[in-house]
């Protein structure tokens, strides 16, 4: 009897079945071929498929449990896809195997070239790796390009910023590693990340020898880091995304016209009108919050129960900006400044906690916390 091919393999059904008396595997193979015998005609005959190649060989497990019988069978198809699901129906109208009453249930049919697609792309990107050239092969071809440039990221300087291709003169610093990705993605190859909000001295160091592009978000967040970076590198020019919107998720267009629209920065500290006063986080003031503290932070948490977010305040209960409850950490590690207060729709663990503190925030809810370890952010459970 001839053996289907694993290559040729197009679908697999996944069948179970249970039956009121104890079987042995050859009982219900026996059955699937016995009771669809002549059902559907001698173009779909399950032992000329077989005999064919176009049916694999069927599996079946069992395990007997109180005297009845209860498993799983599965039958490999190179037929198509409106073949297969006949054949796979057919199983359902099998009720008896063996001596016993039995009941078979299609559970699924698996296109099992899924997975030989997924080994292509990967296969593809890494190929594409050493391979110079273009073309134009639809929306596959176009992501595979996109995530071998991502790929191309590297780690920069003892802190092992992530950073692309930093041998020109000009480098575009932006804050993390999520926003070098993007801008490499869209062939933007000359950029740094900060890994937060805190500019790392090795970033600072190449202000001294390259022309420094500073490219924020559209928030308030934004201005912040801004506010931080210039006063501790050598700037030249300031680009801004558009409102709302962070680096990370600009497209393409977005990207090239944020960086066109580019100012100096002296341009750009007029516009602001508060660098001037400016001075080094570590030293400011702890500010005090004039009212109940508590009202406030759960007038702001109704905003966001069950959202699974969390929101950055100031002193004044302004919001600098609306994160995802996972990326807390992330947007509080470096800063140093602004953030007066943390609310998450979620749990606080330690390395938020730990954050929290190293940003000076005086205040962290949460709807619960997980630390072992003494801190000076005041907790405040939700």
């Amino acid at each position: 009897m001839a053996k289907i091919s694993p290559v040729s393999i197009k679908y697999m059904i996944h069948a179970s079945f249970k039956a009121e008396g104890p079987l042995e595997k050859p009982d219900v193979i026996g059955a699937i071929f016995g009771q669809t015998e002549g059902l559907l005609g001698s173009e779909l005959e399950m032992r000329e498929l077989q005999k064919e190649g176009k049916i694999g060989r069927i599996e079946v497990d069992l395990e007997i449990i109180d005297g009845k019988s209860i498993g799983n069978v599965q039958v490999p198809s190179a037929l198509d896809k409106s073949e297969t699901t006949i054949i796979a129906a057919a199983l359902e109208t099998i009720d008896r195997v063996g001596p016993t009453e039995a009941q078979i249930t299609v559970t699924k049919i698996e296109d099992v070239r899924g997975s030989k697609r997924d080994y292509i792309i990967e296969r593809a990107k890494a190929l594409l790796g050493g391979l110079d050239g273009s073309g134009d092969f639809g929306e596959m071809s176009k992501n595979i390009k996109e995530d071998a440039r991502a790929a191309r990221i590297q780690e920069y300087g003892a802190e092992k910023v992530p950073a692309g291709d930093l041998s020109g003169n000009e480098i575009i610093v932006v804050e993390g590693r999520a926003d070098v990705v993007n801008l490499l993605k869209n062939r933007v190859n000359n950029v740094v990340g900060m890994n937060g909000t805190k500019l790392p001295a090795e970033i600072a160091r190449l202000g001294e020898t390259k022309e420094l592009t500073l490219f924020i978000d559209g928030d308030r967040g934004g201005k912040l880091i801004a506010k931080n970076v210039i006063h501790n590198a050598k700037i030249v020019y300031v680009a801004v995304a558009p409102d709302g919107k962070e680096v990370e998720e600009l497209t393409g267009k977005e990207i090239l016209i944020a960086l066109r629209r580019r100012i100096p920065v002296s341009e750009y500290t007029r516009r602001e009108g508060r660098f001037d006063s400016y001075s080094e986080p570590e030293q400011e003031e702890k500010k005090e919050f004039e009212g109940d503290i508590k009202t406030a932070v759960k007038d702001v948490y109704e905003k966001i129960k069950g959202s699974k977010n969390a929101v950055l305040v100031d002193a004044s209960f302004d919001v600098i900006r609306k994160v995802s409850a996972r990326e807390v950490s992330k947007s509080l590690r470096g800063a140093r400044a602004g953030v007066f207060a943390v609310i998450i729709d979620g749990p606080a663990l330690t390395p938020i906690i730990k954050a929290a503190e190293e940003a000076g925030v005086q205040f962290l809810a949460a709807t619960n916390f997980s630390t072992d370890e003494e801190t000076s952010v005041k907790l405040i459970s939700l």
